[in-house]
């Protein structure tokens, strides 16, 4: 078993509690949460991520242009286009398990319970 899945084992202390708290200010804004949400089965180049969340591609390309400054997404280009990609799994996890906690907050039974999923793997 990949020692990252397993529990959490940083104290208080750690060195990346500060570097946590920066991805979570990353991730504090519904657009980002939707291209990440987005881009979970692959990569997309910016237009058709436009599309996906409904912003105009200048909006969506400022929001890439903070989630690769946080190493939240890579990109790879080919020719004159830009492909958008998750730089990690935890990533995908973290959103997951944030929607899955906003379901607890508004159902009693969340659908990825009925449906018997526990969270992101």
């Amino acid at each position: 078993m990949r020692e990252d899945s397993q529990g959490c084992t940083f104290g208080v202390e750690s060195q990346y509690v500060d570097l946590a708290v920066e991805v979570f200010s990353l991730l504090a804004d519904a657009t980002r949460v939707r291209i990440i949400l987005a881009l979970r089965d692959g990569e997309l180049p910016v237009n058709r991520l436009a599309e996906i969340v409904g912003k105009s591609p200048t909006a969506v390309s400022q929001h890439l242009a903070k989630l690769r400054w946080g190493r939240i997404v890579k990109v790879r280009q080919e020719g004159t286009r830009m492909f958008y990609s998750l730089a990690s799994e935890h990533a995908r996890r973290l959103v997951a398990d944030a929607v899955y906690q906003a379901e607890h907050s508004l159902d009693t039974e969340p659908a990825h319970h009925r449906a018997g999923i526990d969270g992101p793997r």
